[in-house]
């Protein structure tokens, strides 16, 4: 498909010509959708869940689902979280047909102030009740609108684990009640904040306990991406070596968000030959435009802390952040102030936690800021 546009996209969502693979991911949600189970969907940020759940919605709606993409991620209490789930209902609908125009008569009962953005022009709702139970009334009102309609409703509910930090602590017993009670609608629970989702879906106390299927998001098969990037470049009549994708692959670890950059900057140049040395260079001026960004941080962290950040950056990843000879290597200091710097880096999510059967293992969790601290420091 050569349309002009850069196959290696960034940001959003188009369609599936755009989308690298994710076939086994995709047919796990398809089952659970087609037999009444709700699904978790949890990774680490940038790794392709938003446009995991896209690409399921392009599908889904081909056989008349109707697919509600709702971002909580801003959402800072119940009443942004009841406001976003309204405007995400009122922009998926046409407002003058079918459930469109009911949701409308709907929403004027509940009396939201709607007003126009300058630049777009589009419609944008808000509630403004004195009363913090009204906001309960019309979430539970919103859910049972959209399930007392004719078709099969799948809500897509993103960075999720937000509501455990609402001033409302009620907010997920209240969602749980609300959602077991409904019968033609399905959700996807999705959230960058594994700890969280794993403690809010696995907890014995927590009120979504076992409620749905939990499914981990990896990183994307090499073989898989290889094949797909090679393909776009030939589509445009490109060709780009395989030493130049094995390096690409190798240097972003495959996380999607940051092979997309890389492959995006390198296709942008226009080359009709691809060969390794031009991908060193795309990768160089990448960092070297996140360098502003990246000084920063060093002032918000502590001496010991940056220590360790650029420790685990050299090493790509570590196992033993506690172990004398790490310790020792880099000039971190004591173990138990080691530890307190790893637990501090994860709570400001500079590091990554990944967990298997044998070990635990962390790196920093913006690849490209990882390579700027190895090749810097």
């Amino acid at each position: 498909m050569n349309n002009g546009i850069n196959p290696f996209l960034t940001i959003g969502y188009i369609s599936k010509s755009y989308f690298c693979n994710r076939e086994y991911e995709l047919k796990v949600l398809k089952k659970n959708i087609k037999n009444g189970i709700n699904t978790t969907l949890v990774s680490v940020r940038r790794l392709g869940k938003s446009a995991l759940i896209q690409r399921l919605f392009e599908d889904l709606e081909e056989e008349n689902f109707a697919c509600i993409y709702v971002d909580v991620y801003a959402c800072a209490n119940m009443k942004d979280f009841t406001e976003t789930l309204a405007q995400s209902i009122f922009n998926k609908f046409p407002q003058k047909k079918g459930i469109g125009r009911r949701f409308f008569e709907f929403l004027q009962r509940l009396r939201p102030v709607i007003t126009y953005d300058d630049l777009s022009g589009k419609p944008e709702i808000r509630f403004e009740f004195i009363q913090p139970t009204a906001y309960e009334h019309t979430l539970r009102s919103l859910f049972q609108f959209l399930d007392s309609q004719q078709i099969r409703i799948i809500l897509a509910i993103d960075e999720f684990q937000q509501i455990a930090d609402y001033p409302e602590k009620h907010t997920e017993a209240l969602l749980r009640t609300i959602i077991q009670t409904l019968k033609h609608t399905q959700f996807i629970f999705s959230g960058s904040k594994k700890h969280m989702m794993l403690e809010m879906f696995n907890t014995a106390n927590r009120p979504f306990f076992s409620s749905t299927q939990v499914m981990g998001l990896a990183e994307i098969q090499e073989d898989k991406y290889r094949t797909f990037i090679r393909e776009k470049f030939a589509e445009h009549k490109r060709h780009i070596t395989d030493e130049a994708i094995d390096f690409i692959l190798s240097w972003t670890l495959s996380h999607t968000y940051y092979t997309q950059v890389i492959c995006n900057g390198v296709f942008a140049e226009r080359k009709k030959n691809v060969e390794l040395e031009q991908v060193k260079r795309v990768c160089e001026e990448q960092l070297g435009l996140q360098q502003l960004n990246y000084m920063q941080y060093r002032s918000l962290l502590s001496p010991i802390q940056w220590q360790l950040l650029i420790a685990i950056a050299k090493e790509g990843w570590v196992t033993e952040p506690q172990a004398q000879g790490f310790l020792k290597k880099y000039n971190i200091g004591a173990a138990s102030s080691a530890k307190k710097a790893l637990d501090a880096l994860l709570d400001k999510e500079m590091i990554v936690s990944v967990e298997s059967k044998e070990k635990t293992a962390y790196r920093v969790y913006n690849v490209f800021l990882m390579r700027w601290l190895d090749r810097t420091f």
